[in-house]
């Protein structure tokens, strides 16, 4: 289901109680000129030690659009957790300034 994806070991953060030490980017993010992976591994960054609800459930997924802000942006994340896995699997991001 990750076709050509880019992973990185990052400082583990804690997201929904689970500790995630990487992050899996797929093959299509990055579309977006202003869209870096080290913009992405600082959007992940800022879901430490938080809780999220999903948005949608296909066991093992859990599927997730989070609304994040970072220098004074805001970013919609569409990520997910894999049941049991250390990684959070970023699907896609994108710049969201609508209001919350």
């Amino acid at each position: 289901f990750w076709m050509s994806r880019r992973e990185y070991d990052i400082k583990p953060i804690t997201v929904n109680g689970r500790r995630i030490s990487k992050v899996v980017i797929d093959e299509h993010v990055g579309k977006h000129r202003d869209i870096t992976d080290s913009l992405i591994l600082k959007v992940v960054s800022k879901l430490d030690g938080e809780r999220f609800v999903p948005d949608d459930v296909k066991v093992p997924f859990e599927y997730f659009a989070t609304l994040v802000e970072l220098s004074a942006k805001q970013y919609r994340l569409v990520w997910l957790l894999e049941k049991r896995e250390i990684y959070v699997g970023v699907i896609t991001i994108y710049r969201d300034d609508r209001s919350k």
